[in-house]
């Protein structure tokens, strides 16, 4: 019976291969023009005060009209900011990986969603640690400072769990993370199984447009964190189900399995083990198994499926 299975299963994994190389070679052949990344960072850290009105007029995204000219000023010359500037510089001499990956995200966007327009990119120095990469259709914005690599002096004092996704291959997930929004039908209700359905497609449209890019990659977890969901994804089931949070509305379940966090909060001995988010984990294999058992369904139409719908036919069962 399992050569037999085996033997049917080649072929669907051949045509599945198939399907994505032939979208990938016609992804390959979209132009998208010239995508320059305009280091704003150093526009700004290299101008003067005087200069500022001639920078205001250039760039009015970047200046706010209700802060004064007093706040900018101030930025130009702090130090801790100097700081953040002069150790992006070491980390990041030029742009030329991260444009071949903002234009390879770019086409793959195109491929996806042809009324996308192509942004410009500018990389930006921000001191709140909290921002991250912000998509829009006119500007993307990086705060290049927070991809400097975890290990970095300047996140000294910072939560482990946080300065994990402070690495460079987290840019350009953190820009379809934005994006994505824009696309995703908001959940129509609060359960549990809404709300990590919705992160399940986050996370699906990364497979698609940065199919490149690790799992681990796409949820800001280690290798070592995405090795373990994967590891124990039939336990993690098991309790979603027997502890019956698919349908339950309390809003707690988002602190213990969806927001980030160092760990999910299971309660039990494993928890200090295990990596945060996992209920967004489970969605993405949810969706997942969805569009890999309806392959008549489009990527448009998985956007707005409510997440019952996903659920009840997704035929999603853990490897055990």
């Amino acid at each position: 019976m399992k050569k037999y299975f085996l033997f049917l299963l080649f072929p669907l994994l051949f045509i599945s291969c198939n399907d994505k190389n032939e979208a990938e070679a016609a992804i390959a052949g979209i132009d998208v023009g010239e995508v320059k990344i305009v280091r704003f960072d150093d526009v700004f850290y290299n101008s003067k005060p005087e200069d500022l009105p001639k920078l205001k007029q250039a760039y009015p995204f970047f200046f706010p009209q209700n802060y004064p000219d007093s706040v900018w000023v101030s930025n130009m010359n702090d130090p801790f900011m100097r700081q953040l500037k002069e150790e992006t510089d070491k980390v990041y001499p030029n742009m030329d990986a991260l444009q071949d990956e903002m234009h390879s995200l770019f086409q793959h966007m195109k491929y996806y969603f042809p009324e996308v327009n192509v942004p410009e990119v500018f990389t930006i120095i921000s001191d709140d640690e909290n921002q991250r990469a912000v998509y829009s259709p006119e500007v993307v914005a990086i705060p290049i400072n927070l991809y400097l690599g975890k290990d970095n002096k300047l996140y000294d004092g910072l939560p482990s769990y946080q300065v994990q996704t402070f690495e460079p291959n987290q840019i350009v997930p953190d820009v379809v993370s934005s994006f994505a929004p824009g696309y995703i039908a908001a959940p129509k209700d609060r359960t549990f199984l809404s709300i990590i359905t919705y992160f399940g497609k986050e996370l699906y449209l990364k497979d698609l447009l940065i199919p490149n890019a690790t799992d681990a990659a796409k949820m800001g977890y280690t290798e070592e964190q995405e090795a373990w969901a994967e590891e124990n994804e039939s336990e993690i089931w098991r309790y979603f189900v027997e502890n019956k949070v698919l349908f339950d509305t309390n809003a707690k379940l988002a602190d213990r399995f969806v927001n980030p966090a160092p760990f999910s909060k299971f309660y039990l001995e494993l928890d200090n083990e295990s990596p945060g988010r996992l209920g967004v984990w489970i969605g993405w294999q949810i969706v997942r198994s969805y569009m890999e058992n309806n392959k008549d369904v489009t990527l448009q139409q998985l956007l707005e499926t409510d997440a019952k719908t996903i659920f009840d036919n997704s035929k999603y069962k853990p490897k055990k």
